[in-house]
């Protein structure tokens, strides 16, 4: 009887742990800036954020994630843990679009063509939704590695592949040797690759001692400035909504399906590699994202033919949102409670 009651304990105190852990993802300064941006666009205020300084912020965010990770990595150093997280990273950046291009040609009724690119945006990643997940994984105790950075990096290109060939017929004679070099070339200069790489070799050469004379530009102001973001974020997102005709509800509901299954395989897969909760949460995160920034470029150069007013909005409108808003609380759970935390930050 006693170990009968403590097993009823013991259960409802993980329902409740994961319940705190949903309200303090839900509670956050970060999130509240993103519904806030929602309401406004929805109630049609005229509030905006110039591109300009949206531009900037972006560019900040992406250089203080990068160089703080790899000021992680250069007192880590590296080992098996993160050649198994970067090899983890990309086998998931490869195989996921092959999922959601099944899941898309089939309940989706999307054409060959969009349902490889749109395939694409669901084995990349979203750089926004990593440093907004890992602003609330710190918040809860539970920072990811710092060679998440690196993982979120190397993500990028697998799946853009694996979306090309999807689309393409895998290696139709469609797809020529100049487009597919463009492509890649498009992919590796991206802005976001190229600061995020860039500041992480820096922080990695720099090290500690050479990350304290700057550190109070990237950490004092890192806070406020992925607040303003989102709530940019959030406006744009609600308006493209409102503006879309091309998602149907079947569309709708695989912007949601996708990012849960994702999320769950990328958190089990970081567990079964031996990360810590917060790491293997981060790889979740990473597995249940959708790029809106770099796979569209890719997507704009080698698949024109494809619609963006279904992938665009899909990636941004509808799984950044769900991610941001819930998604990120449940795979924390998830991670902590597979790590024997119960949902319990430590």
């Amino acid at each position: 009887m006693r170990s009968y009651l403590s097993a009823i304990y013991a259960g409802f105190a993980k329902g409740t742990a994961l319940f705190e852990t949903a309200i303090q993802t839900f509670t956050s300064p970060v999130v509240l800036f993103f519904v806030l941006g929602l309401l406004a666009a929805f109630a049609r205020s005229d509030l905006a954020i110039p591109e300009s300084i949206a531009k900037a912020m972006s560019l900040y965010l992406m250089a203080a994630i990068g160089i703080k990770g790899g000021v992680a990595v250069a007192k880590s150093g590296i080992d098996a843990t993160v050649m198994s997280a970067l090899g983890a990273g990309i086998l998931a950046g490869f195989l996921l679009p092959f999922f959601a291009y099944a899941v898309l040609k089939t309940f989706g009724k999307l054409d060959r063509i969009n349902s490889g690119a749109v395939a694409a945006h669901y084995g990349s990643i979203s750089v926004v939704t990593f440093v907004t997940a890992v602003e609330i994984l710190t918040g809860q105790a539970r920072e990811p590695g710092g060679y998440m950075v690196a993982v979120m990096a190397a993500m990028e290109a697998p799946a853009i592949l694996s979306g090309l060939l999807l689309a393409r017929g895998l290696g139709s004679k469609d797809e020529g040797s100049q487009s597919t070099g463009e492509m890649f070339h498009e992919v590796f200069t991206n802005s976001s690759i190229v600061l995020l790489l860039g500041a992480f070799a820096i922080g990695m050469i720099g090290g500690a001692e050479g990350f304290a004379p700057v550190s109070p530009f990237f950490e004092a102001g890192f806070k406020g400035v992925l607040c303003i973001f989102l709530l940019d974020m959030g406006l744009i997102a609600a308006r493209r909504v409102m503006d879309s005709r091309s998602i149907t509800w079947r569309l709708t509901a695989i912007a949601i399906f996708l990012p849960l299954v994702n999320g769950v395989v990328g958190t089990a897969l970081g567990v079964g590699i031996g990360l810590d909760a917060g790491s293997a949460a981060a790889l979740g995160v990473l597995c249940a994202s959708a790029s809106y920034i770099a796979v569209p470029a890719a997507m704009r150069l080698a698949l024109p033919e494809a619609d963006p007013g279904i992938y665009l909005t899909m990636s941004l409108s509808i799984t950044f949102p769900f991610n941001v808003l819930i998604n990120i609380g449940i795979i924390s759970a998830f991670a902590a409670y597979l790590t024997g935390n119960g949902g319990i930050a430590p």
